[in-house]
């Protein structure tokens, strides 16, 4: 597909990244944490990475750009009575357009957008708000698909996890592999527990660097994380969360000798009153072993006997 000069006159999810690019008039910085994904089949195939049943009315893109990804999301965002309904590509096609917003915090890029992307506004099926995606006020979303900066990425997710919505996220291949990561594999750790307390969290597709202008310095993943309720129940998820942290500063020790080391950390004001009430077993694993399940029923037990105290 051709685009246009301005970019207005093309149909969306067409737009070819490097013209976007030039059109913008400015370099994606690395020392922004600024990675312009430029590989069409990758972009073209990331929107079709969230669930089939996903709600595709209410877009949330997180980083725009010169606006790849938002042209591919326009054309993906579909109104609700018929997003993700058929699976029949001929019926989809026609489906009502759903809306899409972007958070971008670079503010030549914000006017780029608003520029090139100046019919979808008009038409009331974008919106770009200019700002830290750690500060704004998060819009209403129905999922979220964004090719994420990384240097901000975990405090970005966890923005996003408890919203439990459908995400479709870039990230560095290591922090995905940590986050999909099973108890006893060596990447396990707080960010696998709390991710996955949250929604279950596969490896979609692996993106090298090559796919990127410019390039960074470490290969690449895209994260489904698909929202469902654990199977246990926790009383105070804030210190389910800061307990699970607490013992992963102590991964190489036992499980006794990490709650007992860690109070300050986790809140407890009597962490030998868990220890004595402890499983003998669990309390001679090691941290890296235990699944989420298991640390949730021990976060319980620390509630009950360690007098935590508020975070």
């Amino acid at each position: 597909m051709t685009d246009s000069s301005t970019g207005e006159d093309a149909a969306y999810g067409g737009r070819d990244p490097d013209a976007l690019a030039r059109r913008a008039g400015s370099r994606a910085d690395p020392d922004r944490d600024q990675h312009f994904l430029v590989d069409d089949r990758v972009l073209d195939r990331i929107p079709g990475y969230l669930p089939d049943d996903a709600d595709r009315s209410r877009l949330l893109e997180i980083g725009g750009g010169a606006g790849a990804l938002t042209d591919r999301l326009l054309a993906a965002a579909t109104a609700p009575s018929t997003a993700g309904a058929t699976g029949d590509t001929a019926a989809d096609a026609t489906a009502e357009p759903g809306h899409v917003t972007v958070i971008e915090r670079d503010g030549a890029f914000v006017d780029f957008l608003r520029e090139e992307f100046a019919a979808a506004i008009a038409d009331g099926l974008l919106d770009v708000v200019e700002g830290d995606a750690l500060d704004v006020d998060l819009p209403p979303f129905s999922a979220c698909v964004a090719n994420l900066p990384y240097g901000v990425s975990s405090e970005i997710a966890f923005r996003l996890l408890p919203e439990k919505r459908p995400l479709v996220l870039m990230f560095q291949a290591e922090f995905a592999e940590r986050m999909v990561a099973s108890a006893g594999e060596s990447e396990y750790g707080r960010l696998s527990v709390s991710a996955q307390h949250y929604a279950d969290a596969e490896i979609v597709e692996r993106v090298p660097k090559e796919a990127f202008d410019p390039q960074p310095a470490v290969e690449s993943a895209v994260v489904r994380c698909t929202p469902r309720d654990p199977d246990y129940a926790v009383g105070d998820e804030t210190f389910f969360l800061r307990f699970v942290k607490a013992l992963f500063t102590q991964r190489r020790k036992t499980v006794r000798n990490a709650i007992r080391n860690t109070g300050h950390i986790s809140g407890l004001d009597e962490p030998e009153a868990v220890v004595d009430a402890a499983d003998e077993e669990l309390l001679s694993s090691r941290p890296g072993t235990l699944e989420p399940a298991a640390f949730a029923a021990l976060a319980e037990l620390a509630r009950e006997r360690g007098s935590p105290t508020e975070a």
